[in-house]
């Protein structure tokens, strides 16, 4: 499904794809991308996801492990993603791995993966509340979260330079 977004007498079509094992290279193209742009604002590194640790297994094994992985494209150009776990026992969903390229950020790309990691874990667990972590001097996905209700509920488990996020 596409979002169409008008801007004065342009279009602007942001779409949100899932993506499987089988899309293990458009997820690898943007994570890459994500881990090389924002290095130290995820929980794992680029040098940790290339070199020999760079493999279509690993890729695989990622896609298949985490339950949403969603590619945002605008204009059919990949420019995010995000991905969401599934609630386990006392422990919500959970919004991972968001991220958007620089030049496709305030277009509302953000916004639309939050939409629909929210849509798809209220079709898909009712009831479910859905967390985040975000580190602390990330001003502009905090504001991101909140626009989307999401409030401080203090420090997270990831470490100091982190909060915890819930809706």
């Amino acid at each position: 499904m596409a979002m169409r977004l008008l801007s004065g007498s342009m279009r602007m079509v942001i779409e949100a794809v899932a993506v499987t094992p089988d899309g293990w290279r458009l997820w690898r193209e943007l994570r890459l991308a994500a881990l090389t742009e924002a290095r130290g604002a995820f929980g794992s590194t680029l040098e940790e996801w290339s070199g020999a640790a760079d493999t279509e297994q690993r890729w695989r094994a990622r896609l298949e492990t985490v339950p949403l992985n969603l590619a945002l494209t605008c204009d059919g150009d990949p420019v995010g993603m995000v991905s969401a776990t599934a609630p386990d026992g006392d422990r919500p969903a959970e919004l991972i791995s968001p991220w958007v390229a620089p030049d496709s950020r305030g277009r509302g790309v953000g916004d639309e993966a939050i939409r629909r990691v929210l849509a798809r874990v209220r079709r898909n667990f009712p009831g479910s509340n859905v967390e985040l972590s975000v580190k602390t001097d990330n001003d502009h996905a905090v504001r991101l979260y909140e626009r989307h209700g999401f409030v401080d509920a203090g420090p997270s488990r990831l470490g100091p330079d982190e909060r915890l996020m819930r809706l």
